[in-house]
C-alpha cells in the first residue's frame, strides 16, 4: 500500500493541480468577469474605448471559466408565465379560410352560393344560401382537407372535424389536434423565450416548463421583472394584409372573414383588413435595425422563398392597392403598392425610435411567440440581497471548514493535517468542477457545498480509526496503515454510493434549486472519495517514507 507507484502520483497531483487551477478564476470572480465581457464583444466587433485594458485585466493563458451565480446569489428577475393555448385554436382555424373558400367556389354549381358566418372563436362556421339541403355534400367536400394529426400520440386521427348544423358546414380542431397543438405551443414558446433572452446577452437563464400551459422564467443578472417583461412580454407577430377600407368608427362591422384594426400613428383611425394575412413573421429570416431614405430609424426585413414568393405574386397583381403592416394587432404602416416588389425584402418605417427599431429587429428575428402570455407572478431579486446572501454563504463555510479542520487536528494530530489538507484540495476540485461544466450555483448548492465540506473527513475518519485498531495488534505501523486503508474501503464504497444514488434521484425528479444542491451534493462525493482514498493516502505513504516511524499516533 505504501509503495505507490510514479505515474500514480504524477496522475493524482495532476488532478489536483488541474482542479486547482480551474477552480482560481473564481478567486477574482469580479476581475475575470470584466475581462470576459470585453473579450466577448471585441469579438463581436466593438471599438469602444477601455475595452482593451478590460480584457487585459485577466492573463488569456489560465482558465477563465466560472462558477455562474443563480438569481438568489446575482439578483435578477423571477416570472412565472401562463400560455393562451386557445389563441393558437382559433388563429388556426380562422387561417383556413383561404383555402375552405377556393375549394367550395370549384364546387359552387353543385353546393350553390354560401358565406361565412359568425361563430365561436374556435369554429370555422359556413352558411349554405341556395340548397341548403346540400350541406352534407358540402361537409364532404370540405373534409377531403383533413390531415393526419402529426404527434405520436394523435395517429391516426384527422387534424379537423366537420359537422353540419341546420345549413351551416361547421369546423373545428379535433381533441387530438388540440393536444398535439398545445405540445408544438409550447415548445414554440419555449424556444422562443430562450432566443429573445440569448440575444440580450445575459447568462444561465432558467427556462423550464410547469404544467400543461406554464412556463417559469428566472434571469440572473436583470434589473427588474419589468425589464424581463419587456423583453418576451411581447408577441411580435407580424402580418401583411389586404386593406378594405379606412374609417374612424370603431364599432362599424367589418364583415365576415374582416377584422377592424387600430392604426399606430393616426389615432382614431381603424383599418378594415381581410383576417387572411398575405405572410407573416414566420417567414421571416431576417431583420435587421436601419434607416430610411428620410434618416430615420426602421427596420428592414428578408422573406423566406416561400414568403418571398406570394410577397412578390401579391404586390404584382395589386400595384395601386393599400396594403398594411400590422404589429401586434396595429397597422403601423399601409403603404400604396406602387410596383412589383420582387426578391422579398423590403423595410418597415414609423415613429420608431432607435433603440425601438432594434428591438422590434431582435423580437422579430426571435421569431414571433405564437400565442399570448399571462403573467401570472414577479419577482425582482435586488443584487444586494444577492451579495448578502454570498456573504452569508462564506460566513457558512468558513465556519463549517474551520470547525471541520480544528476537530480533525485534535482528533488525529498529524494524520489530521493530512485530512485537513485533502479537505482544501476537495473544495478547490469541487469549484474546479463547476467552473469547467458553466454551473450556476445557488443557496441550495452552497447548502450542498457545506454538507460536502462537513462530509468530505468522514473517510477519513472510518480510514484513520481503524489504523488505531490495527495498531492495538501490535503488527507494526506500515501494515497497520496498510490494513487500515484496506478495511475502511468497503464501508467508505458503501457510504458513499448509496449518498451519490440520492443526489442522482433529486437531479433527475428535482428541479431548479433542488437541481443546484443535487450537483454540488454529488461533485462533493466525487471529489471527496478521490481525496480521502488517494490523495491523503499519498500524503501518509511520503510521509511514511521519508520519517520511518517506530510508532504512530493517531
Amino acid at each position: 500500500m505504501l509503495q505507490i507507484d510514479t505515474w500514480k502520483r504524477v496522475v493524482i497531483w495532476a488532478v489536483c493541480a488541474l482542479g486547482i487551477l480551474l477552480a482560481l478564476p473564481n478567486g477574482f470572480y469580479g476581475r475575470v468577469e470584466t475581462a470576459n465581457d470585453a473579450r466577448a464583444a471585441l469579438e463581436a466587433g466593438a471599438t469602444a474605448e477601455g475595452l482593451q485594458e478590460q480584457a487585459d485585466m485577466w492573463p488569456a493563458f489560465l482558465p477563465s471559466s466560472l462558477v455562474n451565480l443563480g438569481l438568489d446569489l446575482r439578483g435578477g428577475a423571477h416570472l412565472l408565465v401562463e400560455v393562451q393555448l386557445s389563441d393558437v385554436y382559433e388563429t388556426r382555424v380562422k387561417g383556413m379560410w383561404p383555402e375552405v373558400l377556393a375549394l367550395l367556389r370549384t364546387e359552387r354549381g353543385r353546393i350553390g352560393t354560401f358565406r361565412l358566418q359568425q361563430g365561436a372563436p374556435d369554429e370555422l362556421r359556413i352558411r349554405l344560401n341556395e340548397k341548403p339541403d346540400m350541406v352534407a355534400e358540402a361537409a364532404a367536400i370540405v373534409r377531403s382537407l383533413a390531415r393526419p394529426v402529426a404527434s405520436i400520440s394523435g395517429a391516426g386521427s384527422s387534424d379537423i372535424v366537420v359537422t353540419t348544423e341546420g345549413a351551416d358546414v361547421v369546423i373545428r380542431l379535433s381533441e387530438a389536434e388540440q393536444l398535439a397543438s398545445d405540445e408544438r405551443t409550447m415548445a414554440q414558446s419555449l424556444e422562443i423565450i430562450r432566443r429573445r433572452i440569448d440575444e440580450v446577452g445575459t447568462r444561465e437563464p432558467t427556462i423550464q416548463r410547469q404544467g400543461d400551459d406554464r412556463i417559469l422564467i428566472q434571469v440572473p443578472g436583470l434589473g427588474s421583472a419589468a425589464e424581463l417583461k419587456a423583453i418576451i412580454g411581447t408577441t411580435a407577430q407580424l402580418t401583411f394584409q389586404p386593406v378594405v377600407t379606412r374609417t374612424d368608427n370603431a364599432q362599424m362591422p367589418p364583415g365576415a372573414g374582416n377584422e377592424i384594426v387600430p392604426s399606430v400613428d393616426q389615432p382614431g383611425q381603424y383599418y378594415i383588413l381581410e383576417q387572411a394575412a398575405v405572410v407573416t413573421g414566420e417567414d421571416l429570416v431576417d431583420a435587421q435595425p436601419s434607416f430610411d431614405q428620410n434618416g430615420r430609424p426602421a427596420v428592414s426585413f428578408r422573406f423566406d422563398p416561400t414568403g418571398a414568393r406570394r410577397f412578390g405574386d401579391y404586390t404584382a397583381e395589386n400595384i395601386g392597392s393599400p396594403f398594411a403592416i400590422v404589429l401586434d394587432n396595429e397597422v403601423i404602416s399601409a403603404p400604396v403598392i406602387q410596383s412589383h416588389i420582387p426578391g422579398g425584402s423590403g423595410i418597415i418605417t414609423g415613429n420608431f425610435t432607435v433603440e425601438e427599431s432594434t428591438n422590434l429587429a431582435v423580437l422579430l428575428r426571435a421569431g414571433a411567440l405564437p400565442a399570448d402570455l399571462n403573467f401570472l407572478e414577479e419577482r425582482t431579486i435586488g443584487p444586494e440581497l444577492g451579495a448578502d446572501s454570498i456573504e452569508a454563504g462564506k460566513i457558512a463555510c468558513v465556519v463549517a471548514g474551520i470547525a471541520v479542520l480544528v476537530f480533525m487536528m485534535a482528533s488525529y494530530g498529524l494524520f489530521g493535517v493530512f485530512a485537513n489538507i485533502a479537505l482544501v484540495i476537495n473544495v478547490a476540485l469541487i469549484f474546479g468542477l463547476l467552473s469547467a461544466i458553466g454551473a450556476t450555483l445557488t443557496l441550495p448548492g452552497i447548502a450542498g457545498i457545506v454538507l460536502t465540506i462537513g462530509m468530505a473527513v468522514d473517510a477519513n475518519v472510518l480510514v484513520f480509526e481503524r489504523i488505531r485498531e490495527e495498531l492495538k495488534t501490535a503488527r507494526g505501523p506500515a501494515r497497520a496503515i496498510e490494513l487500515g486503508y484496506e478495511k475502511a474501503m468497503s464501508a467508505i464504497v458503501d457510504a458513499n454510493i448509496t449518498t451519490f444514488i440520492t443526489a442522482v434521484i433529486l437531479y433527475v425528479m428535482g428541479s431548479g434549486p433542488v437541481r443546484g444542491f443535487a450537483i454540488t451534493l454529488g461533485f462533493g462525493i466525487v471529489t471527496s472519495v478521490f481525496t480521502a482514498i488517494f490523495v491523503t493516502r499519498l500524503l501518509v505513504a511520503v510521509w511514511f517514507q521519508r520519517r520511518r516511524p517506530k510508532t504512530l499516533e493517531v
